[in-house]
């Protein structure tokens, strides 16, 4: 009985639906009107997210590339961390040459990774790709937007190593939630930074070979011009300055009291992330300009 008094009900509730259509619209127009920003910032969102989850999938079909990425800060921490260590030619505080370096070297292979970001682009120019995303009704910013959050992602798969890394050779890491969630922050800010610096330099020299030649040429001056090795005070003043403008030495110094320390970092955490951000956002605002001109 009560089956088929719910059917009648929605018999009825059918046959009523199409005198209730001009209404049920204008309801919708009502409450869609007063708010299309949020409309936009939702088809935005989901465009970001596209384009993130394409770049990811690339790692699907490449997994031994998370496998390379571990040889190089392996490397540095086993033999340069090592044996600078027993060396104790560096002053580092209170702090072993081993605790003080473990996320400089996060850093490094986070900068590594990033700044050879860009010849996925010349690829895709080559490849014909581009110029079909470039057509397409999504804007400049979000294309660039998108880029630098998948490489920040990729970033983080860095973490894991440098922490195994760290973990076997007895670095005082820290475990707690909040610190964790700083490490991952601040690895997604780097890796965004850089790799969006790293599609700028692509768009001007289009070609590979060139793309390789200076992405090698500036990774070591941007890594041996922070605090990733030694204190900014045993630099002479000139590379103090150059270590100031620096994007990666504000990172590094982020990742310290996150990881390690737990203590206030050089700068404050609000200058280390503020001018983090503000690196990204004039790098954005560049690439955005400058990332059709990679077809020409």
């Amino acid at each position: 009985m009560v089956q088929k008094l719910l059917w009648m009900m929605f018999l009825s509730y059918i046959q009523e639906v199409p005198s209730k259509k001009q209404e049920i619209m204008a309801m919708s127009n009502k409450f869609e009107t007063p708010y299309p920003i949020f409309k936009i910032i939702g088809q935005r969102i989901e465009q970001v997210l596209a384009i993130v989850e394409a770049d990811i999938r690339k790692l699907h079909h490449d997994p031994y590339e998370l496998l390379t990425r571990m040889i190089q800060p392996a490397i540095w921490l086993l033999i340069f961390g090592q044996a600078m260590a027993k060396a104790r030619a560096i002053p580092t505080g209170t702090l072993s040459y081993l605790d003080f370096i473990a996320p400089g070297i996060l850093a490094q292979s986070i900068l590594f990774i990033a700044i050879f970001y860009g010849i996925a682009l010349i690829w895709e120019r080559d490849m014909g790709i581009l110029h079909k995303i470039l057509v397409s009704p999504t804007p400049r910013s979000i294309l660039v937007i998108g880029r630098a959050i998948a490489a920040g992602l990729r970033g983080l798969s860095q973490i894991f190593i440098i922490y195994l890394i760290s973990m076997f050779l007895g670095v005082h890491i820290r475990w707690e939630f909040l610190p964790i969630l700083g490490v991952l922050a601040t690895v997604m800010l780097g890796g965004a930074i850089f790799s969006t610096f790293s599609l700028i330099i692509a768009a001007i020299v289009k070609k590979r070979e060139r793309f390789m030649g200076i992405g090698q040429v500036m990774t070591m001056p941007l890594f041996f011009a922070s605090n990733a090795l030694y204190p900014l005070e045993m630099m002479p003043g000139w590379l103090q300055v150059v270590s100031i403008l620096n994007p990666l030495t504000y990172q590094v110094d982020a990742l310290r009291s996150f990881m390690v320390t737990g203590e206030a970092t050089t700068f404050g955490l609000f200058v280390d992330f503020g001018v983090g951000i503000l690196a990204l956002s004039i790098l954005i605002s560049i690439a955005t300009k400058i990332y059709p001109k990679i077809l020409y």
